[in-house]
């Protein structure tokens, strides 16, 4: 069922590229956005993280903290991180939990490939409430990055 807003935002716990556990509900207290991503090292992907990167001061000044979610392993998304330079956590959900209670989990991708994440973004607030979501159909698409904005601006 669709993430909506206003919801309690479903917890997980996943790993960071450093191998470190990461759990939502641990957060309370940070505005926090998720960014679901389909594959590490493809253009798109790239590109919207490269954003998110190149405008981290902003996000930090909203008092966010910034995911990447994938279904990729830690060791693909540790190196991606490494070649992009990102600075912020990319977390594997290689066994496809969060992407499957977040519903944007592709049936099939490209080539036939299945249990691919949507390109999707969600932004939670201190108290674990869902106050944006956008799941994207089309994976060349990009998020709405003013949308995520404007709305950490309305949390703070």
């Amino acid at each position: 069922m669709a993430i909506q807003i206003g919801q309690q935002a479903p917890d997980f716990t996943l790993r960071d590229n450093e191998k470190n556990k990461v759990s939502l509900s641990e957060q309370k207290g940070k505005n926090v956005v998720l960014l679901f991503f389909p594959l590490a090292f493809t253009s798109t992907c790239t590109k919207e993280l490269c954003y998110m990167r190149d405008n981290m001061a902003m996000y930090n000044n909203l008092d966010a903290q910034v995911y990447g979610i994938s279904v990729d392993s830690l060791f693909s998304l540790n190196k991606f991180k490494q070649e992009q330079n990102l600075n912020f956590p990319l977390l594997s959900d290689f066994n496809k939990e969060a992407s499957t209670a977040y519903d944007c989990l592709y049936e099939s991708f490209f080539n036939d490939m299945r249990g691919v994440s949507k390109r999707a973004s969600f932004v939670v607030d201190k108290e674990g409430i869902v106050r944006y979501s956008e799941v994207l159909e089309n994976a060349s698409d990009l998020p709405d990055f003013k949308a995520i904005e404007d709305t950490l601006n309305s949390l703070n």
